[in-house]
């Protein structure tokens, strides 16, 4: 069991951080409901949300059902002359990936910004950038060089991906254009640096450090902040809990019980890990225990969800995760998503274990809409405190 650490945190939101504004999209359920295609695509978007975290060579996973519901976007700037793109910063992968101008699916004409990066043709493309390709369900993606900038921030030499071939469903109805991962190197591809590992070896952090705000009243205009080389103590209250990396691939922490109100459930008594994860926008619960869970909320599926009265809810538990010897508390208000007056809990299921069999949990923006985290990267932590 992890020994509590509590301290508040000194650091203060240095000249060299870099504060970026996160955007909350449509969640794409929205948009292709609006489209009428919605039930039809939804059949064939099943999938276990844990394939994210299954390690490979040459296959990245992104599951596109992570979509389905809302997700926050900012922007960053490629290339010379610079091309603007909306990406979301993902927690739970490592490799940054844009449309290519070589990719001609309708859904890379779609994409927001309008913008897709260059690069060589795709039969000019160097070997090396085939072990990296993005492959899978998500389409396909190949490799370029080129700087980067987010706000003053400069990078070069940054490697990142071309997605080549986007199936209609669900990237046509998407309100981003790529994503930029921010979990470990050993998550990316083998030979090449991070974004973050640039950014570092380049100075363009004033501290090893990157944090998340998600605002517990979003708009399109303003869903949150990520703030690049610090943190802001404006954005939260209280002291910060710190727990350790348990695996440097994710950002994966040790979860040692589990509570439904005031009855410890006892499904980690043997330990359980959590995944912090800012590119999953639900709480993610280990599939065994997932029948249980919703017949002690009372909630039921069907086609929108798993749903509960919505005049039920300020009676419903309070969840709580033990997490370096303290409860962290997750109240109905927030794990209860109310969409037009449809009240359904923002929890799915993964069958994906742990690397040693322990139960897995995806800590998504649904837990992190509650609290502002702070990736140490130095100091391999994750520090929670509650969000202001």
């Amino acid at each position: 069991m992890w020994r509590l650490v509590l301290a508040l945190l000194c650091l203060q939101l240095g000249e060299g951080a870099m504060k970026i504004p996160l955007r909350k999209g449509r969640s794409m359920r929205e948009v292709m409901r609006a489209s009428g295609v919605l039930e039809g695509v939804l059949k064939g978007l099943k999938g276990d949300p844990g394939r994210k975290y299954l390690l490979s060579d040459t296959v990245a996973y992104e599951p596109l059902t992570n979509y389905l519901n809302s997700f926050y976007f900012g922007e960053i700037s490629i290339g010379t002359p610079p091309q603007n793109f909306l990406v979301l910063f993902d927690t739970g992968s490592s490799n940054l990936w844009v449309p290519s101008t070589y990719c001609r699916t309708p859904a890379c004409g779609e994409h927001p910004s309008g913008h897709r990066a260059g690069g060589p043709h795709p039969s000019d493309t160097p070997s090396t950038l085939q072990a990296g390709a993005l492959t899978g369900k998500s389409g396909r993606a190949d490799g370029v060089w080129g700087s980067l900038s987010i706000q003053n921030i400069v990078v070069k030499n940054q490697e990142f991906g071309l997605s080549l071939d986007e199936p209609s469903s669900p990237f046509y109805y998407l309100d981003f254009d790529g994503i930029l991962g921010l979990a470990y190197p050993g998550v990316g591809i083998s030979g090449y640096n991070t974004l973050i590992q640039n950014m570092m070896q380049q100075n363009q952090l004033t501290e090893p450090i990157f944090s998340f705000y998600y605002s517990r009243n979003p708009t399109y205009n303003y869903g949150g902040e990520v703030i690049l080389g610090g943190v802001d103590t404006q954005l939260y209250t209280g002291e910060v809990l710190w727990t350790p990396v348990v695996q440097e691939f994710y950002w994966k922490i040790g979860i040692e019980e589990f509570s439904i109100g005031p009855s410890a459930t006892g499904w980690c008594s043997q330990g359980c890990h959590g995944i912090v994860d800012t590119g999953t926008f639900l709480l993610t619960i280990p599939g065994q225990f997932m029948s249980a869970f919703l017949q002690q909320l009372g909630a039921e599926e069907n086609d929108e969800g798993y749903i509960v009265d919505c005049s039920s809810v300020p009676s419903m538990p309070t969840l709580y995760f033990a997490i370096s010897g303290a409860q962290l508390s997750l109240p109905p208000s927030v794990y209860v998503l109310n969409n037009n007056g449809v009240c359904s809990v923002g929890v799915e299921s993964t069958y994906v274990s742990s690397t040693n069999g322990q139960p897995l949990w995806i800590l998504g923006n649904v837990f992190l809409r509650q609290y502002y985290s702070i990736f140490d990267i130095a100091n391999n932590r994750v520090g929670f405190a509650l969000s202001a």
